[in-house]
């Protein structure tokens, strides 16, 4: 098999931190950050399109190129230059770089050194003579010369081999200790450096930080007349010709449309050049499925999930700890929640404590199964506990069994709508960080039924879904009045919907200190820091999956 050339620039990440350099090139995971953005812009500001060095270099020639694209198959790496310049066949790389100048004996740091030497080596390999180049530092506008010494090219040569050393290995490097250079990593969220060297045995609780930003909020399309169109930098929604919204592409997370809202293929097309996510729904609320972009590119993970899901054992222990985790999160939502003082839960908590102890110790999934129903019968008999009496009759909510398709009472309806809006936030996160959300370990696969999703939502049913419904009763910020009931199944209303929708995105936003790590982070975000461990735990990285436990 050909190995693939490499780009100088992962070289640079290679000696900055192996780590990164996997998940950039290998896995190819990446993210922005400030410093990431500006970088960008830097160069955006000297690439005036593809330059052209001369064929045959002459002594009279004057050379002053832009963008540079050169490659070298002997020595297996690519380069764009940001700048050559140089007389006939003497020439000198010029690398930008965004931030200041480094007060270090060599001038610059060994990732930045060797990054600009590969560019000479290119150059050397297309017939020219560059023995030196220039790093630019525009924050503060200093050229700092680099000398081409041997020293320097074996380091060079040395980076190239190793590095197609650690991408052919299949195997992630560690992520690095107590590293500065980390805070300021665009992709310490997807790395989470600490949490895996944390939950690997190595004793350090991780540094109080919130991995990842908010990349804007989802976009709801209810109306099955809504027609969804692109206009410069803008989703535009219109009805009947009459534009009823706008939303900035920028402050967008996802589009979701219930029905028969259209979207225009513009629209969508610029949805995925941005990996914005468009889901899609029935009127009622059921998850039809999402369309994205060219989807992940790291087939590493995906292997691993595959390799996994084929392993009986694998399976069951990853199962027993999601189900356990779900009792678990049952327990502390009831004691939260209970209303009625006057009847004792001692014995239905003991009875889901029970539960608890035989998920984990479950000898197939079978026996999980059966142990999942019952505390799901516990839990569900005493479910009215929990709902706040209305100040009428006409504005109490009733629910004796958990029903479903259709679900024949407002409460149902709810949970069921719930649960599928969790369902489709759990597909697009996995999708996002490479997972499979249609090959699951518990969930057995099904024509299109997202079996890791429904997998990895367990613990989070009650906290999100339920505590959703919970809220949208006790609150009053769904009432009665708000579902319709016909043909023996009930639904939400436009506007019951609509209510209950934003119920649900507050709940996702709001922020809770994880367990484990013990900093804050927002629902949705953690949905992605859960997603992400998985992916380490299927990696080998860490001995067990550790399912979300609130307390």
């Amino acid at each position: 098999m050909t190995t693939p050339l490499i780009p100088v620039r992962m070289l640079n990440e290679f000696i900055y931190c192996p780590r990164l350099a996997y998940l950039m090139w290998v896995q190819g995971e990446f993210e922005h950050n400030e410093y990431t953005v500006e970088g960008t812009m830097r160069h955006r500001r000297v690439d005036n399109g593809g330059g052209v060095l001369p064929e045959v270099p002459t002594s009279k020639e004057t050379i002053h190129a832009h963008s540079v694209s050169l490659s070298s198959e002997r020595l297996g790496i690519t380069a764009k230059i940001d700048l050559v310049e140089g007389d006939g066949s003497i020439v000198s790389p010029i690398d930008y770089k965004r931030g200041k100048r480094p007060h270090v004996s060599a001038g610059a740091y060994d990732p930045e050194r060797v990054q600009l030497c590969a560019q000479g080596l290119l150059l050397q390999e297309h017939g020219y003579i560059s023995e030196e180049g220039a790093l630019y530092f525009a924050g503060s506008r200093e050229r700092v010369p680099v000398r081409f010494e041997q020293s320097l090219i074996d380091q060079t040569m040395e980076a190239i081999r190793q590095f197609n050393s650690v991408a052919g290995s299949g195997t992630i490097p560690l992520p690095l200790e107590d590293s500065r250079k980390c805070g300021r990593c665009s992709l310490i969220g997807i790395c989470l450096p600490d949490e895996v060297r944390f939950l690997a045995g190595a004793g350090v609780e991780p540094r109080p930080f919130t991995p990842g930003s908010e990349k804007g909020l989802p976009l709801y399309v209810q109306s099955p007349k809504a027609y969804v169109r692109k206009d410069g930098e803008r989703l535009i929604i219109e009805e009947e010709k009459t534009v009823v919204a706008k939303a900035r592409l920028n402050e967008v997370s996802q589009v979701v449309l219930f029905g028969n809202a259209t979207v225009t293929t513009p629209a969508l097309h610029e949805c995925m050049r941005r990996e914005i996510p468009v889901t899609y729904l029935s009127y009622g609320g059921w998850f039809i499925g999402h369309t994205t972009g060219t989807g992940h590119r790291n087939v590493e993970t995906r292997t691993h999930q595959y390799r996994a899901s084929f392993d009986s054992e694998a399976c069951l222990r990853l199962a027993r700890r999601l189900v356990a985790a779900k009792i678990a999160n049952c327990r502390t939502l009831i004691r939260r929640n209970w209303r009625d003082n006057s009847k004792e839960i001692d014995m239905l908590l003991i009875g889901l404590r029970s539960d608890m102890k035989h998920a984990i110790r479950a000898t197939s999934l079978d026996e999980l199964l059966g142990t999942e129903g019952s505390a799901a019968s516990r839990y569900y008999r005493d479910f009215p506990e929990m709902l706040r009496e209305g100040e009428s009759p006409a504005l109490s909510f009733d629910f004796t069994t958990r029903n479903r398709r259709p679900p024949r009472d407002p409460v149902n309806a709810m949970l069921s709508f719930a649960y599928s809006m969790l369902t489709r936030e759990w597909s697009i996160t996995l999708a996002a960080v490479g997972l499979d959300p249609y090959r699951g370990f518990y969930h057995q696969p099904r024509f299109g039924k997202p079996a890791l999703a429904l997998d990895m939502m367990e613990p989070f049913r009650p906290l999100i879904a339920d505590s959703v419904v919970l809220t949208a009763i006790n609150n009053g910020e769904v009432r009665p009045s708000d579902f319709v009931c016909a043909a023996g199944g009930c639904n939400l209303t436009e506007i019951g919907r609509k209510k209950f929708i934003a119920t649900f995105e507050r709940r996702m936003n709001h922020e809770v200190t994880h367990p484990i790590f013990k900093y804050a982070v927002s629902y949705r975000r953690l949905l992605e820091v859960q997603a992400r461990l998985l992916v380490r735990y299927l990696a080998g990285e860490i001995p067990a999956y550790p399912a979300f436990i609130t307390r």
